[in-house]
């Protein structure tokens, strides 16, 4: 009989047995409801949080299968503290709801009128709350639902919204399937989110989101704002949507740097409506612009903290964010869970690779022996700026050159978050550079090329992390990123996601300098794609370089 792979310890940390025959099982089990914090070789550590346990109560599973999971896939015995705790952490979520009054409009219910009391006393709530209607129920003032759910939240006390969403100004949109049709996790996603109302739609990079976006824009059928990461993004939205849906490219917007147009479907960009004017956003008021009855917000996990302010305002509309990882650096996914919604629907990537719907990837880490001068230079390198000296070090450029020797001909990637190594390497790789000052025009003409064959290496930024469509992309070089940032992490590996045409798999390198902060911070980036179910193997740069 195998023994179970999971050991569950008091401090609500689940460690799995990677090795052990039970193991995936127990990954996609547990998964719902705890998050990975490290990833070594053999054992993989988890963690029970408030947070986890309520996105997935508001997903649908209840303690009661919560409990289940683990106690099927443990090794030892669970300490009976811990699954006590698990089911009174689930039970907070919902003992508030948020509900119509025919009378009194938006009210705040209590299923457990010592919990109403509790939370009415607190002063971070004074102005949020109206007069009591009775022991059970008190008014709330209909502008502070958003803020009253994020308040709520920070106490202990989430509460389940069933106020209900305006229609707003309908519009007819129907998907056009022709020659394709939804895939089945598309399907399950889009429901999920209608039965919900609002929330997060999780998906890998590649897996399609835009479609799930376009499907719950046909059931819903209203004027849909879509906010994206930047104008290609944007102009990818509108292909798609052309191409996929009944609408016209008339009846699409976009709302950008470039134009400033406002149509039934209107995509706009971050961050056009994050830019201050002698202190003011100048463009927020797109959002009272028309009667909306969907805010989509694409990749939810960068959504700026001014249209998180107002999006608080927002909450008698449909709210969908799209992304492929829930993980935010700053810590505000208790921010997405209030004001977006709570998860809807999670898809393991390993799951849809599985499918066919993304391709296969290899991940491999190469670490560098910096020279002599290198690694005096990071020796006295401030702490500040340590990084960027390691992990912009020029003994990386042969090496991603002898990498991209090893795939003759596969159009690749190569990233990186320093704007002076990128130089240096697009120089050296005799390959154009795509950056934040790229004009639109000449991204889309760089991508375009990339597409057809004309260009097989694009150096890129940042920029590479968003939203950019090139299925043809099977190989990424990353050289150095935003620190330890394990969302960046997996929208890069989402840039070769995309499935080819002939089913081949695609590789993923990060070169990282050798006993530097370099090798810590990639180690960190690489935890949420471990998760996933990707695992790293390393090599010596020595071993690929001409001796």
């Amino acid at each position: 009989m195998t023994q179970g792979p999971l050991i569950v310890q008091s401090d609500k940390t689940l460690l799995l047995e990677v090795d052990n025959p039970d193991a995936l099982a127990c990954r996609l089990a547990i998964a719902p409801f705890a998050e990975l914090e490290r990833s070594p070789e053999h054992i993989h550590t988890y963690r029970l949080t408030p947070l986890g346990l309520w996105n997935a109560r508001a997903a649908g599973h209840d303690a009661e299968s919560v409990i289940d999971a683990i106690l099927r896939f443990s090794r030892f015995p669970v300490p009976h503290a811990l699954l006590v705790d698990i089911a009174e952490t689930m039970d907070r979520y919902g003992r508030l709801q948020l509900t119509n009054d025919p009378v009194h409009g938006l009210v705040l219910q209590s299923l457990d009128r010592a919990v109403l009391v509790e939370v009415t006393r607190n002063k971070k709530l004074a102005g949020m709350l109206g007069p009591r209607l009775d022991d059970d129920t008190v008014i709330v003032h209909p502008s502070e639902r958003g803020r009253l759910k994020q308040a709520l939240l920070k106490l202990g006390w989430p509460a389940e919204d069933h106020a209900g969403y305006v229609n707003g100004e309908a519009h007819g949109i129907d998907l056009v399937e022709r020659g394709w049709s939804l895939r089945a996790y598309q399907h399950e996603a889009a429901d999920s989110f209608w039965a919900g109302g609002s929330g997060v739609i999780v998906l890998p990079c590649g897996a399609g989101k835009t479609l799930v976006g376009a499907a719950a824009m046909a059931r819903i059928k209203a004027t849909t704002l879509i906010l994206v990461t930047n104008t290609v993004a944007g102009r990818q939205w509108k292909r798609e949507l052309s191409a996929r849906t009944s609408l016209t490219e008339d009846e699409i917007g976009e709302y950008s740097g470039e134009r400033k147009e406002i149509r039934p479907v209107t995509i706009a960009t971050y961050q056009v409506l994050t830019t201050r004017r002698k202190g003011v956003f100048t463009h927020l008021d797109l959002f009272g612009a028309r009667d909306w009855g969907l805010v989509i917000y694409d990749e939810v996990h960068l959504l700026p903290a001014p249209i998180f302010r107002f999006t608080a305002d927002l909450q008698a509309r449909r709210r969908l964010g799209l992304t492929a990882t829930l993980i935010r650096e700053d810590g505000h996914e208790g921010d997405v869970f209030s004001l977006i919604g709570p998860k809807r629907y999670d898809a393991p990537w390993k799951d849809i690779e599985a499918q066919g719907w993304i391709a296969p990837a290899t991940c491999t880490e190469v670490r560098v022996t910096l020279d002599d001068a290198e690694r005096m230079a990071y020796a006295v390198a401030e702490p500040s700026d340590s990084y960027r000296v390691a992990a912009s070090a020029p003994s990386k450029i042969p090496v991603v050159r002898t990498l991209l020797e090893r795939h003759p001909g596969e159009r690749t990637l190569v990233i990186g978050a320093y704007l002076d190594q990128l130089h240096q390497l697009a120089q050296a790789l005799d390959a154009p550079m795509v950056h934040g000052s790229t004009t639109t025009r000449e991204r889309e003409r760089l991508f375009g090329a990339f597409r057809t064959g004309e260009i097989t290496t694009l150096v890129v930024s940042r920029v590479g992390n968003f939203s950019i469509d090139l299925p043809e992309a099977a190989v990424a070089v990353q050289v150095s990123g935003t620190f330890g940032s394990r969302q960046e992490e997996a929208q890069r590996l989402g840039r070769v996601l995309r499935p080819k045409s002939d089913g081949r798999q695609a590789y993923f390198y990060t070169v990282v300098a050798r006993d530097t902060i370099d090798t810590e911070y990639a180690a960190h980036r690489q935890r949420f794609l471990a998760e996933q179910g990707y695992g790293y193997t390393i090599i010596d740069a020595g071993d690929l370089l001409p001796s």
